[in-house]
């Protein structure tokens, strides 16, 4: 089959820095006013940068060389639902953790404290089984590291590593499909693979496609993509950096049907090539993307440094909308109260949080202590008895 050419429509402010700088991004959608959507990029020259979907700089946050970046909407911290951003940060080679706020279009960094991980790509997930939410990131000798990230209990996002495994060599690429638990990463000059996405799913993994021969991939083999459709339909885009093209598999099951293969050339916009990182949404963004949007990196930008290249989706793809995120629910300020300290040194006390709770409402005591800060010790349905609070728990004071 032929090649397919595209045209952007809109390019980005290019990044500050020279050289190879802008890598990759990730699109935030408005739930409430999609046309007031964001694109999060990276710039490895010096920091993160937000655009509007005309292109324009809405900040720029010169807090390190920032390669790969992704989001997830949903995490609770401190009682409030926040969109998190994560990056991987060259400098220190550390996991950049971000807030963003939905009305500003605004990061502030809310990381714990300077967590050091591998630096190349790296990706998110939030586990349909368990809410918890992850962050994948690589190495250039193919390591992967999955790491948890959790509510440190003061505001900010700590976390753990779960998970370690290597893909073979060199590999950036990542994204992660939550709904079917799939993790998937390009090996440069090997291929596209699918593992599992739970921290419990070992090694085992599948091949989406490759550079041997019968393959379509050219090294190297770089940024990955999933557009869902608003009819259940999945499909995998890949930038295929090795002959400035992006191809499209159908997701279906375990079976990856390779269904066409495009590129963004000049029009009004200069096109693409050396492309590193790309996104897309199907969603309706307005007038100027009515049927989704497809965003990447341009590694020669005629018009100065790097930047970013908008794509209206219906030039590369046909695909039933998908519909906006539901708006989150308004945060709630979580009540509660302290209770004792031990002549252990042990804080007591309880806490119900409303954006926690699910088909009822909770009641949760935490248990404070030198060594474990915040922890949760249990969580039970309201319309308990006071005294069951007291006696099963050992915190006295009024509960109920």
């Amino acid at each position: 089959p032929g090649v397919l050419d595209v045209t952007a429509t809109v390019e980005t402010v290019p990044v500050p820095h020279t050289g190879d700088s802008a890598d990759d991004i990730a699109i935030w959608v408005n739930p409430s006013d999609p046309s007031m959507s964001a694109v999060i990029g990276t710039d490895k020259g010096g920091g993160l940068v937000v655009y509007d979907l005309a292109g324009n700089q809405i900040q720029y946050l010169a807090e390190g060389r920032f390669n790969n970046v992704d989001l997830r909407t949903g995490f609770s911290l401190g009682g409030q639902s926040i969109i998190l951003v994560t990056a991987a940060n060259r400098d220190g080679d550390i996991i950049g953790i971000y807030k963003f706020d939905p009305n500003t279009r605004l990061l502030e960094s809310v990381a714990a404290s300077a967590i050091r991980a591998h630096d190349q790509g790296s990706c998110m997930y939030r586990s349909p089984i368990t809410g918890k939410y992850y962050y994948f990131v690589n190495s250039l000798v193919g390591d992967v590291d999955q790491w948890e990230l959790i509510d440190n209990g003061a505001g900010k996002v700590d976390a753990l590593k779960v998970r370690t495994f290597n893909v073979g060599s060199i590999a950036e690429g990542c994204v992660v499909d939550d709904s079917a638990m799939h993790f998937y990463i390009s090996e440069e000059k090997v291929g596209v693979w699918r593992y599992g996405a739970e921290p419990t799913a070992g090694t085992n993994r599948i091949s989406v496609d490759s550079i041997a021969s019968g393959g379509r991939l050219v090294a190297d083999i770089e940024g990955l993509t999933i557009a869902y459709s608003g009819d259940g339909s999945k499909y995998l885009f890949v930038s295929n950096q090795g002959n400035n093209s992006y191809l499209i598999y159908t997701i279906q099951g375990d079976t990856y049907t390779f269904l066409k293969k495009f590129r963004i050339v000049a029009g009004a916009i200069d096109g693409t090539s050396d492309t590193d990182g790309i996104d897309v949404t199907t969603v309706n963004l307005g007038t100027a993307f009515p049927s989704g949007l497809f965003v990447a990196q341009d590694g020669t930008n005629d018009n100065g440094n790097q930047n970013f290249k908008y794509v209206p989706l219906n030039q590369i793809l046909e695909v039933t909308p998908q519909p906006p995120p539901p708006p989150p629910p308004p945060n709630q300020t979580p009540v509660g109260a302290f209770d004792e300290i031990t002549t252990e040194g042990i804080v007591k006390g309880w806490s119900y949080d409303p954006d926690a709770s699910s088909t009822s409402n909770k009641v949760q005591i935490y248990i404070n202590s030198p060594i474990e800060t915040g922890a949760l010790l249990s969580s039970f349905a309201t319309n308990i008895l006071r005294s069951d609070v007291n006696s099963n728990f050992g915190i006295i004071g009024n509960h109920g």
